[in-house]
């Protein structure tokens, strides 16, 4: 694990060997130009932090805002008539009834039911969704949808996007001056744009709680949009330590650390993804891998569930000034009868806004409300903690004019 300013970071891990070189972003000699510290990260090499520091980083992406590159994602596109359908038949989401600009958080899906990957998706309209889904998991992604869907309609990788994210409450001012029209969007749609000839697409949308965009631009023109957006007095570019201390605060998952194929949907806490349509007793509920065991840990249309999850993830705040991390094994308050643990920590840090250490994991179901005390045991020592709502910071993304 990498420690950045006694905050610590993610663990950033490349799957591949020290003769295979890491691959680049289209920023790659701007990060080294800032002064950025680099780090293998899902077969990149990539920022975690610049100069400035995580601490500082995280700070001004909360008060003004902040660039991420974050090109190492996947960009792809469906295209045609049965677009929907079919990529409805890999999740248990809705996205035949998404409307046209609109952006959805969506699941793929194993036979057991359990997460391949979390991805953003959006309804371009003209038989056309774009597609984003986790750098680490994009190959696999792209296999699993060709194997599955492949027939059913063209699936375009899109290697020679870039991809940057602003976010911040002070984003919508920056980005509307380099690209006028933006501030239209509210969270969760997206619209193509222009600048200096190049067609950008951009979503209001992001992983931090804050109000920001997504801006997926081509890669010969990533470089000179990223300097343009650096420009703005309120812009600072920030590394990979802070966007995983902002998304801890916003009580967001990471693929490969919070959720994986050793988790499903429900005890994920991820409910609220799976809309009523395809879940309840309706022609479209079901039809997606792993759709019995999913289904019967939802509430149906009469409100009973059939089998609820042994375990759920939770946010959890330590009571004493110790930073509870990653792997990290969790017990009843003074220890288990048999002495075994009853959760792990799956991401925990420090949290630079509110001041306290914050982690999410999993525990028992009945041990999953909020205010139930438990302990950690960081370097041998009982640290007691206790089981907390989510998000630790309260998010901010825009939803439109105040009525």
């Amino acid at each position: 694990m990498v420690a950045c300013d006694g905050f610590g970071a993610p663990p950033y891990m490349s799957d591949m060997s020290s003769a295979t070189p890491l691959l680049t972003t289209p920023l790659n000699a701007l990060h080294i130009e800032l002064g950025a510290k680099m780090v293998p990260f899902a077969g990149y090499s990539m920022p975690v932090q610049y100069p400035m520091g995580l601490m500082a980083e995280h700070a001004h992406t909360r008060t003004a805002a902040g660039l991420f590159d974050v090109s190492h994602m996947g960009q792809l596109v469906l295209r045609g008539k049965d677009a929907a359908a079919a990529f409805e038949s890999l999740m248990p989401v809705d996205v035949m009834d998404l409307g046209v600009g609109k952006q959805r958080y969506g699941l793929l899906t194993t036979d057991e039911g359990t997460i391949i990957d979390d991805l953003m998706f959006v309804n371009k309209g003209g038989d056309e969704i774009f597609v984003i889904v986790n750098g680490a998991c994009k190959a696999g992604d792209i296999e699993h949808m060709q194997a599955k869907i492949g027939q059913r309609c063209e699936i375009i990788t899109l290697p020679t996007q870039g991809l940057l994210a602003l976010q911040g409450p002070q984003a919508v001012n920056a980005l509307q001056r380099v690209v006028p029209g933006v501030d239209k969007l509210v969270f969760m749609t997206g619209a193509a744009f222009s600048w200096n000839g190049a067609a950008l697409f951009i979503t209001r949308s992001g992983y931090t709680g804050e109000d920001g965009f997504e801006i997926s631009v081509p890669q010969a023109h990533t470089d000179a949009l990223a300097r343009a957006l650096l420009a703005q007095p309120e812009v600072k570019p920030i590394g990979l330590g802070a966007r995983n201390s902002l998304r801890l605060e916003a009580g967001l998952c990471l693929y490969g650390q919070d959720i994986d194929t050793s988790t499903d949907p429900l005890e994920a806490s991820l409910a609220w993804a799976i809309q009523k349509v395809r879940r309840g007793g309706g022609a479209r509920a079901g039809g997606f891998p792993g759709a019995a065991k999913i289904i019967a840990a939802s509430a149906d249309n009469a409100g009973v569930v059939a089998q609820k999850p042994a375990r759920k993830r939770v946010g959890l705040i330590a009571q004493e000034r110790v930073p509870v991390r990653e792997g990290v094994e969790l017990f009843l308050p003074n220890g288990s009868p048999d002495g075994k643990p009853v959760g792990k920590v799956t991401s925990g840090l420090l949290g630079p806004t509110v001041n306290v250490p914050i982690a999410m994991g999993y525990v028992p179901a009945e041990l999953s409300a909020n205010g139930t005390l438990l302990h950690a045991v960081v370097r041998g020592k009982p640290v007691p903690i206790v089981v907390s709502s989510m998000p630790f910071v309260p998010n901010r993304y825009y939803r439109g004019p105040a009525a």
